[in-house]
């Protein structure tokens, strides 16, 4: 009964003209730079955060979220019609996805990839929505020390869930550290790592280091890539798929979405490695493992599933904890903060309308994203056709004008380009930009929390390892850092993303 009123309340919040305007639009705009190949729901939140300055805590936090999930359903599109992932996550998706379309199935494909996203967007909204009160009641017994062990304990798991190599995962997560390491430190009043620069008293801007690293990069990144797509807009057939179909796909939709729900949770986990871990389960279990990537309906139906069920349960962390599990959920945190929002806990008690409105507006963004995907989608095939070369010049704009209208400083602006650069030669290196900025967003969290645990033990270290809860999580820290160096879990981590 509880879980009922609560939800009463979200949708109470969130059935108003103004916030389902907005849930529209996220969803709308989701779909959108889902499709378009060479953006990304980080770039587009980042670019998109200036904009929600003037905007309801509430409206801006459903739009933003609306981006991030409806990007899974766009980037599907894209990759059964261009063989091109629209977004991150649906790299696999064109692996069997566009061999259906190749064979005059495009309109099936497109059918259960939406039917399936949205089975498993529902369910993982339904799971997010009776885990988040007991979750909620637990993390009320965490202390500065469980605090500072958590998000170690997050920043390990981001590293042995990172793409490439393991090294390279370990030198991104420690400079995003030491970039959050910069301004003036709270205690002493001293500038650190400043280099004499007074713009960088407060630190590194937040939303000039994220339009960097994922916009500006990204641009420079898609700009090697040929102008030549193929789009398959003929006999794209009907997008209800027959009754043999939608049961071989019945079982593979299920356990992406079990698959999905909880790879979410876990940081450096959700939508990614979500379809390409369901991707391998499928094959594995496959009859005729032989059949995937030449059209085996399990490995699109599976992976667009889980895809978005990870998508949806990687808020968890977020609204329970107030931890990042991933970038987008990073500038999820960063634009809470922006409205005065604290995340945590205590947002459950303090913004319940907030909290549950958030949550009640994921249904109805998935049911938004059913209507914008397959009626339209004559109109998202005409935008396949827009050339990149006229794209990224508005894009490149627009990143300019939102980091300028954050503080009005043109400093703010040339720090932008430059981390767009430098993620761009992250990008040829080979080393993912997502847990650098984790360990921006985590690195002053955990700096306050050992601090304050410090003194209130004075300056005992053991009381890390004298409350339960702290200890459990350090030692599963200790346990995942030996696993990781045991040459086979090493090789396995690998191949978790190798049939992309």
């Amino acid at each position: 009964m509880e879980l009922l009123s609560n939800l009463s309340l979200g949708f109470d919040a969130v059935l108003t003209f103004q916030n389902l305007w907005y849930c529209f639009l996220g969803a709308l705009l989701g779909t959108l730079i889902g499709v378009l190949p060479g953006l990304g729901p980080v770039a587009t939140i980042a670019m998109l955060l200036p904009v929600t300055y003037g905007l309801p805590p509430l409206s801006a936090l459903i739009m933003l979220a609306g981006i991030y999930y409806g990007a899974q359903y766009g980037g599907s599109t894209t990759a059964i019609l261009v063989n091109l992932p629209g977004e991150s996550s649906s790299v696999v998706t064109c692996l069997d996805g566009y061999a259906m379309a190749r064979q005059g199935r495009a309109g099936a494909a497109l059918g259960i990839a939406a039917l399936g996203s949205f089975f498993a967007g529902t369910a993982a909204t339904l799971l997010i929505a009776a885990a988040a009160s007991p979750l909620a009641e637990f993390a009320l017994r965490f202390g500065p020390a469980e605090y500072f062990s958590l998000m170690f304990l997050g920043l390990i798991t981001a590293v042995a869930l990172a793409h490439g190599d393991f090294f390279k995962a370990i030198a991104m997560v420690a400079l995003g550290l030491t970039l959050g390491l910069v301004g003036i430190d709270v205690n002493s009043g001293v500038e650190r790592f400043t280099f004499g620069l007074p713009e960088l008293s407060d630190g590194v801007s937040f939303v000039a280091l994220s339009m960097g690293l994922f916009g500006v990069a990204e641009i420079l990144a898609n700009l090697e890539l040929r102008e030549k797509r193929e789009v398959f807009t003929q006999n794209i057939g009907s997008l209800l798929p027959s009754r043999q179909d939608l049961r071989a796909a019945f079982k593979p939709v299920l356990r992406g979405t079990l698959l999905g729900s909880a790879l979410g949770i876990l940081p450096g986990g959700g939508a990614v490695l979500s379809s390409f871990t369901s991707y391998t389960l499928e094959k594995r279990l496959a009859k005729d493992p032989s059949r995937f990537g030449k059209g085996a309906i399990e490995g699109l139906a599976g992976p667009e599933s889980a895809n978005n069920a990870g998508a949806q349960t990687s808020f968890i962390p977020l609204l329970v904890m107030g931890l990042p599990s991933n970038a987008v959920m990073a500038l999820m945190v960063g634009a809470m903060m922006i409205h005065g929002v604290v995340p945590g806990p205590q947002v459950m008690t303090e913004r319940p309308e907030l909290f549950w409105g958030l949550i009640a507006s994921m249904w109805l963004g998935n049911f938004f994203l059913v209507l914008l995907n397959l009626p339209l989608i004559g109109i998202w095939v005409r935008l396949l056709k827009v050339p990149y070369r006229l794209l990224y010049p508005v894009v490149l704009v627009f990143c300019c004008v939102g980091v300028y209208s954050v503080s009005n400083s043109v400093f703010d602006v040339g720090l932008a380009l430059f981390f767009g650069f430098v993620g761009y030669l992250f990008l040829k290196l080979g080393c993912e930009p997502a847990p650098l900025l984790l360990g921006f967003v985590l690195g002053p969290m955990m700096e306050e929390n050992l601090r304050r645990a410090m003194l209130l033990a004075r300056g005992d270290a053991s009381v890390f390892f004298t409350r339960p809860i702290s200890c459990t999580l350090l030692v599963l820290c200790i346990a995942l850092i030996l696993l990781l160096a045991w040459p086979q879990a090493r090789k396995a981590r690998e191949t978790a993303f190798q049939e992309g």
